[in-house]
């Protein structure tokens, strides 16, 4: 037996303002009396049910509420809160907000509340969120008492918002099952959905990506809830000669064949979806492409030539593999539908002067579309093209042949691609694929990545879709183990500049790794090296040197203690002032900042000071209290980035779960003996990684 949503929210009420009278709740709920009295009746059943007192009200129209029901709920509740907010990230409940503004009505603080499972006060923290993520958008959130929270803003805005946030929602397998639970949808509702687009390949000859089969149905049904509410596109920008005429609008007539009287402008919409959706495979034939396009993409492909200087070899199968790219992607553009979210660490190495050379180019396709080309379509356009010149450079016929196989989208699935392709250079990788294509794929191969089970009867290694240097190396050596039965020697160009310098003196040290990396690429293509570009991560002994640590026997208070640790930072120009009071005023919130055995991490956000990435040591004798704590030992933080400083905070987080090594470190007579049991952490973790790499 279970509560509907009406009966939880009032429930929630009387918890949250048990002194709330029979009127108030009327009036906050829009209900008659008859209908409160109804939920209220069908909560005591609930209550009869678990085995809880019931709710009596009083003849004045108040309610009495037992202890024992405050005690169960709450602590229901509470626990309920805390797995459910460990689970889903910020990002996620904002994504799942707008979802439910979109397609519901009448919406409040308690429905929000009990839909994901959090308190009031965390709700109104991500609307906030929300409201921020949708300036882009121009849309903003609004609230009356007789219509709830809603959304204001141009409808077509409204709908790229909704597709964006999609997107990066279903990207994660726990995305769907979430979104479904909290709009009430029914899992025969979206296959059904996912049947018809199933259908619309099958006429256009296409396959479309895995994530777009994960949003497309989602996305349908929201847009047809929309349709259904009365809220439709009024100055659509989407031209009707344009997609008249296309197969997609055809196809979309048809996805649509039970909705009676939906507008032009509604059936262009979908059309639009249709035609600037990622496709894996797409058999295009001369009417289905759009009329000098192209002409246009074979000038582009053609200037790339003359700029680089490169001649493309098969040339005509490579204008295949860009057309079926850029048509969605000509859409996409016009319209300003391309998500602007940058891929990460997409570009590197060859490939980040190849873009250059790439960005060059696009004069001919920038004329034609009269538009510039957003940055992450110009990506995909140099992943293309230098995917494909790799691999015609290489000998198929003596190299072993590897596939990607990636269920999460073409974005990520090229990021691993282009990845893997890097880290065995040795091999030719031939395609990079969703689940759905690898199912049919039909050319020979010898291995295949993929960060999920296949089955497959080739050898098939498990990989996750981004790899740090550490499980790069691993990853090589498995590999290599693998095919020829023993790993190639690692030569790397900081190890020959270390012996250089202990046997002479080096007059010029860039010049000199320079001529050395060029010298080690042109060795052997079977060498994996470490290039400049891959810095070392910083150790805690390089953040807390001698002049960063201080000791004393006590302080008057916590707020002393934090302003003492942090002048250290603020004496050389790491931090602002305004930084101190910022990690005070933070700290006074409660005690996350305790990372156990009397050490505490005092820290703030970059926009409060940090001028550049520092840490600071205070070791005090006898402690200082702090939320019922003593703390011994207080380590200021100051952080530029989200990255230079996560290594070394491992690192000391490692040491404050060891006793023994806090215990010396409060009892060390001076800084050296300190610094000793830092600088062990830092020699752990670089002993750690030698032991991998080898």
């Amino acid at each position: 037996m279970n509560l509907n949503e009406r009966s939880s929210a009032i429930l929630d009420a009387l918890l949250s303002n048990p002194s709330i009278s029979s009127a108030l709740m009327e009036k906050k709920f829009d209900l008659s009396k008859r209908q409160l009295g109804y939920s209220i009746h069908k909560i005591n059943s609930w209550l009869e049910h678990i085995g809880l007192p019931l709710i009596e009200r009083t003849s004045q129209g108040h309610f009495l509420i037992d202890e024992k029901v405050f005690t169960a709920l709450n602590h229901v509740k509470e626990t309920a809160e805390q797995k459910h907010s460990s689970i889903l990230t910020v990002r996620q409940r904002t994504h799942l907000l707008l979802c439910m503004l979109i397609s519901k009505d009448y919406l409040s603080l308690d429905h929000f509340s009990i839909a994901l499972r959090i308190s009031r006060n965390t709700i109104l923290r991500d609307l906030k969120n929300l409201e921020k993520q949708l300036e882009p958008f121009h849309l903003h959130i609004r609230y009356s008492r007789k219509h709830g929270y809603y959304m204001e803003g141009n409808e077509f805005q409204l709908r790229k918002a909704l597709m964006s946030a999609l997107m990066e929602l279903l990207e994660t397998d726990d995305g769907l099952p979430e979104l479904m639970d909290v709009l009430e949808l029914e899992k025969d509702c979206v296959d059904a959905f996912r049947n018809r687009i199933e259908m619309v390949e099958k006429k256009l000859s296409i396959k479309f990506t895995d994530e777009k089969m994960k949003t497309m149905p989602i996305t349908l049904f929201l847009i047809l809830e929309r349709i259904r509410k009365g809220e439709c596109l009024a100055d659509s920008p989407i031209r009707y000669k344009e997609l008249a005429g296309t197969k997609e609008y055809q196809a979309a007539e048809e996805l649509l064949f039970d909705q009676q009287g939906l507008p032009e402008a509604e059936k262009l919409f979908i059309t639009l979806h249709l035609l600037s959706a990622n496709v894996i495979t797409a058999n295009l034939e001369s009417e289905d492409t759009i009329p000098n396009l192209f002409p246009a993409v074979d000038s582009m492909l053609s200037l790339f030539e003359k700029v680089s200087c490169i001649r493309v070899q098969e040339r005509k199968q490579l204008l295949d593999k860009l057309m079926q790219h850029i048509k969605p992607a000509y859409y996409r553009i016009k319209y300003n539908l391309t998500d602007t979210t940058p891929v990460p660490g997409v570009l590197s190495g060859e490939f980040r002067s190849l873009h250059q050379l790439v960005k060059r180019s696009l004069d001919p396709l920038k004329s034609f579309i009269q538009s510039e080309i957003p940055e992450n379509e110009q990506v995909y356009i140099t992943l293309l093209i230098g995917g494909w010149i790799r691999q015609q450079g290489e000998s198929i016929r003596e190299k072993v042949k590897a596939i990607v196989v990636c269920p999460q989208g073409v974005s990520v699935s090229k990021l691993m691609f282009h990845e893997l392709s890097g880290l065995f250079p040795e091999f030719v990788f031939l395609d990079s694929m969703s689940v759905r294509e690898f199912i049919t794929y039909d050319l020979d191969y010898d291995i295949v990545f993929s960060p999920v089970l296949l089955e497959t009867s080739k050898k098939l290694f498990l990989t996750k879709t981004m790899l740090d240097t550490h499980e790069k190396r691993l990853l090589r050596k498995q590999v290599l183990t693998y095919i020829h039965g023993f790993v190639s020697k690692e030569v790397r160009t900081s190890d020959i500049m270390q012996i250089i310098r202990n046997h002479a003196t080096v007059k010029n040290k860039q010049a000199l790794e320079q001529e050395l990396q060029a010298y080690l690429s042109e060795v052997d293509q079977h060498v994996v090296r470490t290039t400049l570009e891959e810095a070392q991560p910083l150790e805690l002994s390089d953040f807390l040197m001698n002049q960063h640590v201080k000791m004393t026997y006590q302080t008057e208070s916590w707020e002393e203690a934090v302003r003492s640790c942090a002048g250290i930072l603020l004496d050389k120009g790491i931090i602002e002032d305004r930084y101190i009071d910022a990690m005070i005023k933070s700290s006074e919130k409660d005690p996350y900042i305790v990372i156990g055995n009397g050490i505490a991490i005092p820290h703030a956000s970059p926009e409060d000071g940090v001028v550049r990435t520092g840490m600071s040591l205070l070791k005090i004798k006898n402690g200082v209290q702090y939320f019922g704590h003593r703390i011994h030992i207080l380590v200021v933080i100051a952080a530029k980035d989200k990255k230079e400083h996560i290594h070394a905070l491992m690192q000391l987080m490692k040491l404050s779960k060891c006793e023994e090594d806090v215990k010396n470190m409060i009892n060390a007579a001076g800084i050296p003996e300190m610094r000793r049991i830092i600088h062990q952490y830092s020699n752990d973790a670089v002993k750690e990684k030698e032991l991998y790499y080898g």
